[in-house]
């Protein structure tokens, strides 16, 4: 049997060797130059599509042992390995250029042009440009959310907003001639604040693709470092005696508030912010799957199949934007500096939103779960938790701090509607 297959094998390789158009020197040096090795020393900026790969190779070590935000960063790595590969055609930049994909434009093609010619990311990337992924990532949030503490608290709505501070203070900023951004992409730098990946990521594909590799890994990496960054802000805004504040025990939702709540939010805030519908009426849909208790599969699905699926999908394509020319560049490292400061302003406003109410309630407000406006979850409710107990380990504030947590959530898909509606 062997020697059969070893004939076979032969006459397999012998059969081009022997045809008589067939130039071996010349196979061999269309072989050798078509090797990704051989680009990386040949091409002029071939070097820079190595260091991506290791850029790549470094988020992994951090998704897989730090285990930063390992569910996106993870696809969002080897997403980025493999747009950097030389020769594997499997991400086109210039398919998604602005020129390319703007009607109007002599070179504009559509996305059928991307179905035949692109790669596979190409194709799968269509699901980011036209706003597909974000919004399923949202229907699964929302079934996995508990607006119960928002609901029983709804003060807690004004901290989630406060929290956005940081969105618009950076979008402002950003606007300074120094930077040299344009207001499509300063809009998508300060959503940034929002610490909300699937958001920012909506944001982005929407006004300025060019950026959404670095903003995508800006926006998961401090959502990672949440436990890191926010303590010191929370500390620094507050005195012990504030972070010794006990809240009173929420009161119990009923059934018919957590259904009305979905239906009511997803209406009000798309006639308010028509922009915001897409992004919040998925929230609300999922969320209502959950509550309703009538289609338990279809919360399911959308909990667990469904996200799973799209977070694949997400995460690979996202991060195959990060190619060389995009991503090593000055401008990536401005976004990654403001970035982090646009995540601690909102940490901040929600802390300074807490400490200017409290003179006018009856029950204090703990100033730590503030901070828990960005819509971190349930990350940055921990954080307030821990903090808390730090200065009073009987004090218990993390289903408080979910309030203004989840309503972070509803608080940059709002951001990002009005952004989107100023800029696009």
């Amino acid at each position: 049997m062997k020697k059969y297959i070893s004939l076979f094998l032969l006459l397999l390789v012998a059969t081009p060797l022997m045809a008589a158009d067939f130039n071996l020197e010349d196979g061999l040096n269309k072989f050798l130059g078509e090797m990704g090795f051989v680009t990386f020393f040949v091409q002029e900026e071939g070097w820079k599509n190595a260091v991506m790969i290791l850029i790549g190779c470094l988020l992994l070590y951090l998704a897989i042992k730090k285990e930063y935000e390992p569910l996106l960063l993870l696809p969002i790595a080897f997403g980025m390995i493999l747009s950097n590969l030389p020769g594997a055609g499997l991400f086109d930049s210039d398919m998604w250029n602005n020129e390319f994909l703007n009607p109007a434009s002599p070179n504009y093609h559509s996305y059928g042009y991307v179905m035949a010619h692109g790669g596979l990311l190409d194709v799968l990337y269509i699901g980011v440009k036209a706003g597909i992924y974000p919004c399923l990532i949202f229907l699964g949030v929302g079934a996995m959310t508990d607006f119960g503490p928002l609901i029983a608290n709804p003060k807690s709505l004004l901290l989630g907003a406060a929290a956005q501070l940081g969105i618009f203070a950076t979008f402002l900023v950003t606007q300074i001639d120094i930077f040299g951004f344009s207001i499509a992409q300063s809009a998508s730098i300060g959503i940034i604040g929002g610490a909300d990946g699937p958001t920012a990521i909506f944001l982005t594909s929407k006004l300025a693709p060019e950026l959404l590799g670095p903003i995508a890994v800006a926006a998961y990496s401090y959502m990672a470092l949440v436990p890191v960054i926010q303590p010191p802000i929370m500390r620094a805004l507050t005195t012990e005696k504030e972070r010794k504040i006990r809240m009173s025990q929420l009161r119990t939702v009923s059934k018919k508030e957590k259904i009305i709540f979905p239906i009511v939010v997803a209406i009000v805030v798309s006639l308010i912010v028509p922009s915001a519908g897409t992004l919040i009426g998925c929230l609300m849909l999922g969320n209502l799957f959950k509550e309703s208790g009538v289609v338990e599969r279809l919360s399911k699905a959308a909990q667990n199949e469904l996200n799973n699926i799209v977070v694949i999908m997400l995460g690979t394509t996202v991060g195959a934007t990060a190619t060389a020319s995009a991503f090593l560049n000055f401008q990536t490292i401005t976004i990654l500096c403001v970035g982090i400061v646009a995540f601690g302003i909102g940490s901040a406003g929600g802390v300074l939103m807490a400490k200017a109410m409290n003179p006018f309630l009856k029950e204090k407000i703990n100033p730590l779960i503030g901070s828990a406006g960005v819509s971190a979850v349930p990350m940055a409710a921990r954080v307030s938790q821990v903090e808390g107990q730090k200065a009073d380990p009987r004090n218990f504030l993390l289903m408080h701090a979910m309030g203004p947590n989840v309503a972070g959530v509803i608080g940059s898909a709002v951001a990002a509607g009005i952004l989107l509606s100023l800029c696009g």
